[in-house]
């Protein structure tokens, strides 16, 4: 039997993400030499929370790439550029995704629940006194 060819993976039929290539900013202000005291032009290169940022986001090409590599590793180390940025967010006032915070563990009744057998069962025993007593 022959086989039938479907539609081959990873070919993308419409290439309009890849139109334009990204243009580093190396080769925009002719950047020869990489310096790790340059602390301004290695922080483009970085995100927010200082990771390196990769090829395909910055534009550089393999050589640029390992270069601002290295440079941004000897600053980190001399102290010029940190390793990492701590990014603190205001916690919303909804509850978690998770949902099983509110609820018990299995074979367990919840705390709240125990109280009110406790306060159903102190007012039976109140009200089997007071029909004996009568």
């Amino acid at each position: 039997m022959a086989k039938v060819k479907g539609p081959q993976r990873g070919k993308l039929k419409d290439n309009a993400k890849r139109a334009k290539k990204k243009i580093s900013v190396l080769t925009q202000e002719r950047v020869e030499y990489v310096d790790y005291k340059d602390v301004n032009l290695l922080r483009r290169f970085m995100s927010d929370r200082a990771k390196i940022r990769a090829r395909r986001v910055t534009g550089n090409d393999q050589q640029q790439q390992r270069a601002v590599a290295i440079a941004i590793k000897n600053a980190r180390e001399m102290a010029l550029l940190p390793y990492t940025n701590r990014v603190t967010t205001q916690r919303s006032s909804r509850p978690d995704r998770g949902g099983r915070g509110d609820r018990p563990p299995r074979g367990e009744e919840p705390e709240a629940d125990l109280a009110a057998t406790a306060d159903d069962a102190a007012t039976a025993e109140v009200t089997e006194t007071e029909g004996e007593e009568a």
